[in-house]
């Protein structure tokens, strides 16, 4: 085999009408797949640049209006947020499911969190058009169609014998047509990544770990038409057999997994975490604030002696039963994160026999879009919360006089900027 060789096929193959509408397809598909993911992280991260001037005009005028730390802890939100990576234009992954913005206020915390509740979005069997779903569900779909007909074909044109007789060894040539095809299908599929990638400012070593994930993902693909094609039965047959297998990997398998995972892994939901927190918070204006005091200090005991009230109503009163509300509903809020994951982990097992779904963890996982990236700005929102309550109880349990000139020190959120993979 020689460079001759290669370009002969090469030449042969291109032309063929079938052969460039379906490359012509797949070109189309990444192209869309790409612009659509850019537009949606440019409208996300439009969104924080509004919200956060929004937040900082909000805050402004809740320290001019008020004058008390009650008050201004109870009225001022503070922004939290997830900014998209650059590589989330590829794979939007759970980013449309789970919350990646919060703005929380000095309240109790889980209702602010579990105000609605979401499935797993792991096992959500499709998603956004991205240049991931592209690439897992719709290139090997592709590269069947270019190559499960590549020596039936010849057979049915009866030049199938002829080929072989002419060609310098005697298997060189369907493994040649095989890699040029299955090149060129990658060749269309990455350009439009390439572009999205220059212009959402991917670095070079994603840029590169994705190319080379793909090609590795269409060569699997490759392989298996190749091995087919070479059983001597009509094209339809063939085809019908491949698209079974396409079939059965990238939809019945997970689909399957899906409800197994579903019916094995129980746990509360988002809403049974609300209503306790919520209850707990409710009950609280019934009860003797001595009460709720006992239980704040079993988990602050730094605050003993500073827990008493003379009145019918008092900031650090109200805080301490918001706290205690929190921590009722804690148990159910860690036996939910358990149970998430718990079925995100079942959910990789089942991603072992559907190459399409691995992929998507994969690509997600470098993009910081899957499940653990949510989890883990959850996180980061429940320690900024605890930044804050620590930043204002000093002032309302220790009864210090307003100051303005105090509030420069507020907690300020930070997000996490993820760069491991």
């Amino acid at each position: 085999m020689n460079f001759l060789d290669v370009r002969r096929e090469t030449v042969f193959l291109l032309r063929k009408k079938s052969i460039a509408l379906l490359l012509l397809a797949g070109f189309l598909l990444a192209s869309f797949s790409v612009w659509t993911g850019s537009v949606d992280v440019a409208q996300q991260h439009q969104t924080i640049e509004r919200l956060l001037v929004g937040d900082s005009v909000d805050r402004e005028e809740v320290t001019h209006k008020h004058h008390d730390y009650g008050y201004i802890a109870y009225y001022t939100f503070h922004l939290t947020y997830a900014p998209p990576s650059p590589l989330a234009f590829a794979a939007l992954g759970v980013r449309d499911i789970y919350p990646w913005k919060h703005r929380v206020r000095m309240l109790a915390l889980e209702g602010q969190i579990h105000e609605s509740d979401t499935p797993n979005p792991e096992l959500a069997l499709a998603g956004k058009i991205d240049f991931t779903f592209v690439i897992a569900v719709f290139a090997p779909l592709l590269l069947i169609l270019l190559l499960h007909d590549l020596r039936a074909s010849e057979r049915a044109a009866g030049r199938h014998d002829f080929l072989v007789v002419t060609a310098r060894t005697r298997n060189s040539l369907w493994p040649l047509r095989t890699a040029i095809l299955t090149l060129a299908l990658w060749f269309v599929l990455i350009i439009p990544f390439l572009f999205g990638s220059v212009v959402n400012g991917v670095g070079v070593a994603d840029v590169f770990m994705v190319s080379a994930i793909v090609l590795a993902y269409l060569l699997f693909w490759a392989v298996i038409c190749y091995l087919v094609a070479r059983l001597t039965f009509p094209a339809p047959v063939l085809a019908s057999f491949l698209l079974g297998g396409w079939l059965l990997t990238t939809f019945i398998i997970p689909a399957v997994g899906d409800v197994v995972i579903e019916e094995t892994y129980h746990g509360p939901e988002g809403g049974d975490i609300l209503m306790t927190q919520r209850e707990a918070v409710n009950d609280a204006w019934d009860l003797p604030h001595q009460v709720t005091m006992d239980a704040f200090l079993e988990t602050h005991p730094q605050w003993q002696g500073k827990t008493q009230t003379t009145s019918l109503f008092e900031w650090k009163w109200y805080f301490a039963f918001q706290q205690v509300g929190d921590e009722k509903a804690l148990p159910l809020a860690i036996a939910y994160q358990q149970t998430a994951e718990d079925r995100y982990r079942a959910a990789g097992y089942v991603a072992l026999f559907s190459p399409a779904t691995l992929l998507k963890r994969v690509l997600t996982h470098w993009a910081h879009t899957d499940a653990p990236a949510a989890w883990q700005y959850e996180q980061q929102v429940r320690a900024f919360h605890a930044e804050l309550r620590q930043f204002y109880y000093p002032f309302l349990f220790n009864g210090t006089p307003y100051s303005e000139a105090s509030l420069a020190d507020r907690p300020v959120f930070t997000p996490y900027k993820n760069t491991e993979h």
